[in-house]
């Protein structure tokens, strides 16, 4: 197998994650901070920290140039991280040593690759928001179309209660709603770094933090007010929305494969995967990939969260393993809510084997709604044992509850045993989520 799934040829389908992987790419790297160098000498030369004439030239450079990562590999493996290799191949293309002098004047590494980040992430926010959207779009659409479609729900594994399937895409839907929510909140971390060296920004001049605030502006990233580069909470919280993310999609997979399963199928995939030698099988392939890549997504936050602990004023080795974790959790979800998006446009729940789960318990799924109806007359313990009895005799003589039941008690009408007369709050529910998309949809 690859070392990456995510950019590989062979597994790059099976975890797709649209446009989101170019942007930890080489290249996109590369091209990010030379963004933030031409961003940083233009408030530089305005605040008259470096010459005006330069601070023009290297901004127009820094949107022009063509630099191959490649050329910067031997030198970033010698100095554990690309920033210095960078600088100097800006300065040899700019071909103007007079301007290229001011190139990064006064900033350090961390402050041009933690910038740059940024506004990768800040472009992965935008799109996993798109695909967010359009996943919480059609489950709307399904848990409104579905709301009082009757199913059988499980707890332990085990027929529960009736309840809709419009309430159980709800009850999908929410945690991304959840999540949907929580991104202006998330965008609020995507802060600018310039601190310099040590944090003190004792080379950039008077007003050092005047100068972060413009750069922040200039680059349409947050002012944190302050250094950084010990405190990794931004990265975290960017980090555990996407993991938070991919555990919502999660969730939904492992429900999809159970309700894909044989004898159940009680929802319909649309497009699935086939065996090399059983050709009757569909297997749930999206879904499972959902599944794997939540529990990735979390391994990889509890790397990264232990690498927050970053010693004194610079830490390489916490560093690089955020290098090495941080891209892969948000390609997670990325591609998470790729397989999201595909399978809710596609899936459809499969009423004849919903209403055949239904009917198969022979009514017990009704036992708890029994029991109520009976304490309407008889003390509450009293109806539980009665009911309890009644599902055993139900059982013992291979014949429906509602058989049983009105042998004994034929004041219960027929009707009580329909189950899509128990749904209790499930149709509301799913309405209530419809039109909670439909509010942020606006």
């Amino acid at each position: 197998m690859p070392a990456s799934p995510f950019d590989s040829v062979l597994l790059g389908t099976l975890f797709a994650t649209g446009e989101t992987a170019r942007l930890f790419s080489d290249s996109a790297e590369v091209r990010a901070m030379l963004l933030v160098e031409g961003a940083l000498a233009k408030v530089q030369g305005a605040a008259g920290v470096i010459p005006e004439t330069a601070a023009a030239a290297i901004h127009s450079a820094s949107l022009e140039v063509q630099i191959d990562p490649g050329q910067l590999a031997l030198a970033t493996s010698q100095n554990g991280v690309s920033t210095p290799a960078l600088v100097t191949a800006f300065r040899d293309a700019m071909a103007a040593p007079e301007h290229a002098q001011f190139v990064h004047w006064g900033a350090t590494s961390q402050d041009i690759q933690d910038s740059a980040l940024m506004l990768r992430l800040r472009q992965a926010l935008v799109q996993l928001e798109t695909r967010l959207r359009s996943c919480l779009s059609a489950l709307g659409v399904q848990a409104s179309a579905y709301a009082d479609l009757p199913m059988a729900a499980r707890t332990y594994g085990q027929h529960a209660t009736p309840t809709s399937y419009g309430a159980q895409v709800a009850a999908w839907g929410w945690p991304l709603i959840a999540a949907l929510d929580a991104l202006p909140s998330v965008r609020k971390s995507l802060f600018v770094s310039l601190s310099g060296a040590a944090g003190t920004g004792s080379a950039l001049g008077a007003d050092p933090a005047a100068l972060r605030k413009a750069l922040a502006e200039a680059l349409g990233l947050q002012d944190p007010e302050r250094s950084w580069h010990t405190d990794r909470s931004p990265l975290l919280d960017i980090a555990g929305w996407a993991a938070q993310t991919c555990r919502a999609a999660g969730k939904i997979g492992e429900d999809l494969i159970l309700s894909a399963q044989s004898g159940i199928e009680e929802i319909t995939l649309g497009a699935a995967g086939s065996s090399s030698t059983m050709p009757q099988k569909q297997n749930p392939v999206a879904p499972s990939a959902m599944v794997a890549l939540a529990h990735q997504a979390d391994g990889l936050l509890a790397t990264l969260n232990g690498a927050a602990l970053h010693r004194q004023q610079r830490d390489g080795a916490a560093w690089f393993t955020e290098w090495l974790v941080l891209p892969q959790t948000i390609l997670c979800a990325a591609s998470a809510l790729t397989h999201l998006q595909s399978l809710t446009e596609q899936m459809s729940p499969n009423r004849a084997a919903m209403a055949a789960t239904l009917n198969s318990t022979g009514g017990l799924i009704l036992a708890e709604a029994l029991s109520f109806e009976l304490a309407k007359t008889m003390p509450r313990p009293e109806a539980q044992a009665a009911a309890k009895s009644l599902c055993q005799a139900a059982r013992k003589e291979g014949r429906p509850l509602s058989e049983v039941t009105r042998g004994a008690h034929p004041e219960i009408d027929a009707a009580f045993f329909d189950a899509k007369a128990h749904l209790g709050a499930a149709p509301a529910e799913a309405r209530a989520f419809a039109m909670a998309v439909a509010t942020r949809e606006v």
